[in-house]
């Protein structure tokens, strides 16, 4: 009887042991398959935050490489974020951020010390101006003794327009009174503040000024993506943390071909991509006929522009520091010298170690 118990009791004991295995089992199979946290046992490069939170239709890319997987394919167990840009500056600083997405509104930041350099194009314009239907105002020059609503001070949309007016002989300095600078907090107060004639011109960032002009209220008078000043170069570029890319260029190439990933897979998927964007809410679409031509007017490169090498980054940099040097934005006496500075040729390093 003894012994009947014992074998009883050894079998019971290996079913239960054969259930806790089988459960276990079970459970790694579903965080792989349906949980964002899978443990960084099974990526290269462990988890990170990347700031993806901001909804910013030209946002794209970062988008669509978490949805995708390009940023997972890549070793990266990424974390989207919120981030301001004093945060994104301190992460850059020291490490924890490793990648941003930016304008060169950054550049005078890296001139007063912040670690980081350009390590990519992103895309092109998405700033627009808006007035009123039956506003005089058509053109920069237009503009001389006017209020000009902007998100920042320093902000992008504020250098643009500071561009644009400098180009027309108008002084952009708020110590010339030529112009005045108005900032809101959002860019739906700017558009608010035109159709009450408290500013002139609203700069706002897509899709805020293209829903403004299809209401028939307003007109745009500046397209950064087509204006002659900005067409056709990267508004958007991305930044890498100086010290990550000192300590492991190659986690930063990595990084780089999910981006590009994601890119082409924009520029060929561009509905498909409005359609993720808006159904996981990463940006306000209520009109996606609208969002997709924003897409395409972005001019993501493509893989094979990628494979060419034909992404004029570089040239861009040169470009826009020559711009923002010319008004007084930069401080640099050489810009060349400065774009060499600011500029780091990823694949080049990872491929000459």
């Amino acid at each position: 009887m003894k012994k009947k118990i014992v074998k009883k009791c050894f079998s019971a004991a290996v079913i239960a042991l054969s259930l806790i295995v089988a459960f276990v089992a079970c459970g790694t199979k579903a965080d792989t398959e349906g949980s964002s946290d899978k443990g960084e046992t099974q990526y290269k490069y462990g988890k990170i935050d990347i700031p993806g939170k901001d909804g910013a239709l030209c946002a794209a890319p970062i988008y669509i490489a978490y949805e995708q997987g390009f940023f997972a394919e890549e070793g990266f167990d990424v974390t989207l974020i919120s981030a301001d840009t004093e945060t994104r500056k301190i992460g850059l600083n020291n490490g924890t951020i490793p990648i941003v997405n930016g304008d060169f509104q950054f550049f005078p930041s890296i001139e007063e010390g912040v670690k980081v350099k350009v390590v990519d194009g992103l895309h092109n314009g998405c700033i627009k101006f808006i007035v009123p239907k039956d506003s005089p105002i058509n053109n920069a020059r237009d503009l001389k003794g006017k209020k000009i609503a902007v998100d920042e001070i320093g902000g992008t949309p504020h250098q643009v327009a500071s561009v644009w007016l400098e180009k027309a002989g108008i002084s952009a300095k708020q110590e010339d009174n030529e112009v005045t600078f108005v900032p809101y907090t959002d860019g739906n107060l700017e558009i608010e503040s035109v159709k009450n004639g408290d500013v002139d011109v609203a700069a706002l960032w897509d899709p805020l000024g293209s829903i403004a002009e299809q209401t028939g209220d307003f007109k745009v008078i500046f397209d950064l993506s087509t204006d002659p000043t900005f067409a056709g170069k990267y508004c958007c570029f991305l930044y890498a943390s100086e010290k990550v890319l000192n300590e492991d260029p190659e986690k930063v190439a990595a990084l780089l071909r999910a981006y590009n990933k994601a890119q082409n897979w924009i520029a060929e998927n561009p509905k498909e991509a409005v359609d993720i964007i808006a159904d996981k809410k990463y940006a306000a679409i209520e009109d996606k006929v609208l969002a997709e031509a924003l897409v395409k007017s972005y001019a993501y490169p493509s893989a094979e522009n990628h494979a060419s090498g034909n992404t004029h980054i570089y040239e861009d940099v040169l470009y826009f520091v020559q711009e923002l040097q010319s008004i007084g934005y930069l401080k640099t006496k050489d810009a060349a010298a400065f774009a060499d500075q600011i500029y780091f040729d990823v694949k080049s390093a990872v491929s000459s170690n």
